[in-house]
């Protein structure tokens, strides 16, 4: 096969796509049950399923196992695969929009614009902010305004450039972060201050069923609005003169990403905090498996961001345990070093969008 037909199958190219995603998908779902069962009191995945299975159907009984399964850890893994799956896509959508694998949604400032609402908010409310909602709804409108300076800054003669974007983007992120330096320093709060910077490196201790719930909802649309478009990502990355020769509006498909990327990292980050490299490194992986076709590669790269997420939390739960490390260094641990194993193997180690 030639070199240039690996580039673009990837290194599982010759797999059928839907076996690729059947698999995954099974290696997933084995993975929630174990990470659930997995903590100071050891529960099977038979078990698991048992009592998940019982609640579902509502023939849940009471006792200290079903406890811990369905109110602390069934919670806490399915937030975890959803903030895996926003993560992901959220970074596969924005390395499209700007045309770099080096893309995700730190580099348009939305990360920092989701944190400074967030700290805002602890800063000023304390650490026991009042309402389940106020902190994730905090994050999601810092993230949703600093996509909107980012629109409007990055658009010239009515069309988003993506050097544009990608300028202000970093240049409003650097802002934001040294707001975030200044709120933290500034406030004499103690436990303010030690659950910022837990948050900042990104957390799932908080999940509850409310939060989990809604997180997934939300990421499984715009998830889905995304696979919808995919088709156009692949014109996108071609640049404004091969997507119009296409018939594609170029400015108009990344006002639309921007959106969708804006909404996506606003939704995790409220719920989970700041959570690095999933949304640098899954994307990448899932091209170099599956080739640059985004209608492949998006799949894959939702399944692969929940593994990568729910495995790290669970080893932030368990490497120190009682004590919790905080999700964003297992993420970095982990993922970091499996990308880098892959891209030595790949074609010529090859990272790209075409």
């Amino acid at each position: 096969m030639s070199v240039a037909r690996e580039r673009s199958g990837g290194l599982l190219g010759r797999i059928p796509l839907g076996l690729l995603l059947a698999g995954l998908a099974v290696v997933l779902l084995g993975s929630a049950l174990v990470a659930i069962g997995l903590g100071p009191v050891s529960i099977t995945p038979g078990q698991v399923t048992s009592i998940v299975a019982g609640h579902l159907t509502g023939r849940a009984q009471a006792g200290p196992d079903e406890f811990i399964v369905w109110n602390l850890r069934a919670p806490r893994v399915l937030q975890g695969i959803f903030v895996g799956i926003g993560l992901s896509v959220a970074g596969l959508l924005t390395q499209a929009m700007v045309r770099n694998p080096l893309g995700e949604p730190y580099l348009l400032g939305l990360t920092s614009g989701a944190g400074a609402g967030a700290v805002l908010v602890l800063t000023t409310a304390g650490a026991g902010v009042a309402g389940l909602l106020t902190l994730p709804l905090a994050a999601f409108g810092g993230a949703v305004l600093t996509a909107l300076v980012v629109f409007g800054f990055s658009r010239v003669r009515g069309r988003i450039q993506p050097g544009r974007m990608v300028l202000t983007g970093v240049a409003t992120g650097q802002l934001l972060a040294g707001v975030i330096s200044f709120l933290l320093l500034r406030t004499q709060d103690v436990g303010a201050q030690q659950r910022i910077l837990f948050w900042i490196l990104g957390s799932l201790a908080g999940a509850q069923w409310p939060l989990a719930l809604t997180c997934s909802a939300v990421v499984l649309v715009l998830t889905v609005a995304a696979a919808l478009r995919a088709g156009r990502l692949n014109l996108l990355v071609l640049g404004d003169d091969g997507a119009a020769a296409l018939g594609l509006d170029a400015g108009r498909a990344r006002a639309v990403l921007l959106v969708l990327v804006a909404l996506l990292t606003g939704t995790v980050v409220a719920v989970s905090g700041s959570i690095g490299f999933v949304g640098l490194i899954v994307p990448n992986l899932a091209r170099l498996l599956v080739g640059a076709d985004h209608r492949r590669a998006l799949p894959v790269c939702v399944l692969l961001g929940a593994l990568l997420v729910v495995w790290s939390d669970t080893a932030a739960r368990l490497v120190l345990a009682p004590t919790e490390l905080p999700i964003g260094i297992l993420t970095a641990a982990v993922g970091v070093p499996l990308f880098l194993a892959v891209l030595r193997r790949g074609p010529a180690g090859a990272v790209g969008l075409s």
